[in-house]
């Protein structure tokens, strides 16, 4: 991966203190989508290393609602891949699964299509940015309970401090950038 792609998806992340409450630094990726060049970068960065990580053994990439929508089917693209997606409850037509998870300010759940994977298919998960993990915790429980095998979570940005990371216990996890 070269440092000056690195640096100029990083150049285009900028930070909010205090929002959307004290103490929060959000990172905002608004400047990355505006930013054809920047966007295209980010997604040829993370099918870099996808392609170095499992070679051809991808079948589908999962796309996080909502911010996941952004990069899952670029990246799918990108690879030659289909994109499924990753719902949060009440947004999928037919029959789901769904899981249930915590977040820093209550609860929340997630859906798929009980058709969108064939067991056994195998999975790479992304989103934009990892915090505490608890999204992307469930979005592997999710695709476990079709029987598909998660080869990784991926994501542009990741909140270091908050390690979420470690709640992904075994599942291996990539992101491009990394803050406290």
């Amino acid at each position: 991966m070269a440092d000056s792609e690195l640096q100029l998806v990083s150049r285009r992340i900028r930070s909010f203190p205090d929002f959307p409450i004290p103490g929060v630094n959000f990172r905002d990726i608004s400047p990355l989508l505006k930013d054809p060049e920047s966007f295209r970068t980010s997604i040829r960065l993370l099918a870099g290393h996808l392609k170095t990580a499992h070679g051809g053994k991808i079948d589908y990439i999962a796309g996080l609602d909502s911010r996941g929508f952004l990069f899952g089917p670029s990246l799918a693209q990108e690879l030659g891949l289909g994109c499924v997606l990753i719902r949060k409850r009440g947004k999928l037509p037919g029959p789901t699964v769904s899981t249930s998870y915590a977040l820093e300010y209550g609860k929340a759940e997630l859906e798929i299509q009980k058709d969108a994977l064939e067991p056994g298919q195998k999975v790479v998960v992304v989103d934009d940015l990892l915090a505490t993990g608890g999204t992307m915790c469930a979005a592997c429980e999710l695709l476990g309970q079709l029987g598909a095998e998660v080869l990784e979570c991926v994501t542009l940005v990741e909140l270091t401090s908050l390690k979420g990371r470690e709640k992904l216990g075994p599942v291996p996890f990539f992101s491009l950038l990394q803050y406290e």
